[in-house]
């Protein structure tokens, strides 16, 4: 049976290179030694050697406390985390035959949501015998890629399914 898996730096006796380039806790080159004597000088001082880029030739390693290291490098992740953005999906459900004033506030949600930069999925519900006039449908969806052509991009052009016909709108 394997061991298990350690995730993060290689430290200590993990290293398994012969040499590698060290730097010291304040930050300076003491340039390339054998792994065991690095070891043994980052005992010396109360550290750990950890591996900081190990694609590097030699690999660069570091007189470090990895727990800290550890808890740094998940804080910084935490962080990355936290302030990313996402980008939801809103949708904007409209009838062929809608009013002016109807048709103004949802212009109004789909510029305020593409100003928040999310997408916006217009949906276009027919019923009845408004399958039959398909083109009024298509007018009304020109006529929205037109009133928000400043602040956003047609992401997906205006496709039938089924009985309703959809856009969808991503932010410029």
């Amino acid at each position: 049976m394997a061991p298990p898996v350690k995730s993060g730096p290689r430290f200590d006796n993990m290293i398994n290179v012969p040499k590698v380039r060290v730097i010291d806790d304040e930050g300076e080159n003491l340039g390339v030694m054998f792994t065991r004597e690095a070891i043994e000088q980052a005992n010396e001082k109360g550290l750990n050697l950890v591996e900081v880029s190990p694609n590097a030739d030699p690999p660069v390693c570091k007189y470090l406390d990895v727990g800290k290291f550890r808890y740094e490098a998940q804080k910084k992740a935490n962080l990355a985390r936290k302030t990313q953005k996402t980008q939801d999906i809103k949708e904007v459900k409209m009838r062929p035959n809608i009013d002016t004033h109807d048709y103004d506030v949802k212009m109004r949600n789909v510029t305020k949501f593409i100003e928040h930069g999310d997408k916006v999925k217009i949906t276009l519900r027919f019923r009845g015998r408004e399958m039959a006039h398909q083109h009024l449908g298509m007018d009304l969806l020109k006529k929205v890629q037109e009133d928000v052509a400043e602040v956003a991009k047609v992401e997906a052009f205006p496709r039938l399914e089924g009985r309703q016909m959809l856009m969808v709108l991503a932010p410029k």
